[in-house]
């Protein structure tokens, strides 16, 4: 019999007032506590707490409080990545964060899913989640949100404010709601 954290991380509908479920969130948001509570010079304790409650944060990466997540052990952060105040990582699924990334303030990635056709399935709780990859070198302005299932490629520029609901390509400035690639970038 599979757990019910099973099929969310295998993207099957799941229902998240598992027992388990609720104890893993409950002690990521212990952990959040401590982090958003730290004093602006405590770099070296919320580097410590982020080593425990992510599962896996590069040389050089920093989070800035006040940072939200459901779980944390499904966020990987690259090295000398940097994900700016308020960010909210919903991390029912994966989210991988490349190297050398810039996360802008209130940022939003968004992994869970509810049905949309099947209202009772919603009433009943039921979610499925989708995993989001963000490339190397990418920049989000201020306030973007990035749904579910959403890869973005290397060196992608993604202006504020933008609602990310589809896949965006290598070397790219997208903007907009819904976001749409407006011009292509430089290669390397």
């Amino acid at each position: 019999m599979t757990t019910e954290l099973q099929r969310m991380l295998a993207g099957e509908r799941y229902r998240d007032s598992d027992p388990e479920l609720e104890a893993m969130r409950k002690a990521c948001g212990r952990l959040l506590d401590r982090f958003n509570a730290t004093r602006a010079d405590d770099d070296a304790e919320r580097s410590e707490i982020l080593q425990e409650l992510l599962g896996g944060v590069g040389e050089g990466s920093w989070v800035m409080p006040r940072f939200q997540c459901d779980y944390g052990v499904h966020i990987s952060i690259g090295v000398n990545s940097f994900l700016n105040y308020d960010a909210i990582l919903m991390d029912c699924a994966p989210i991988t964060i490349g190297d050398d990334c810039s996360i802008g303030p209130r940022v939003q990635l968004l992994t869970a899913l509810h049905p949309v056709e099947d209202h009772r399935a919603r009433r009943e709780r039921w979610e499925t989640a989708e995993p989001i990859t963000i490339g190397d070198n990418v920049w989000f302005g201020g306030g973007v949100i990035v749904c579910p299932g959403v890869t973005i490629g290397r060196n992608t520029v993604v202006g504020a404010g933008s609602v990310v609901t589809e896949d965006l390509p290598d070397h790219v400035v997208a903007v907009g709601n819904p976001c749409r690639v407006v011009r292509e970038l430089p290669a390397e």
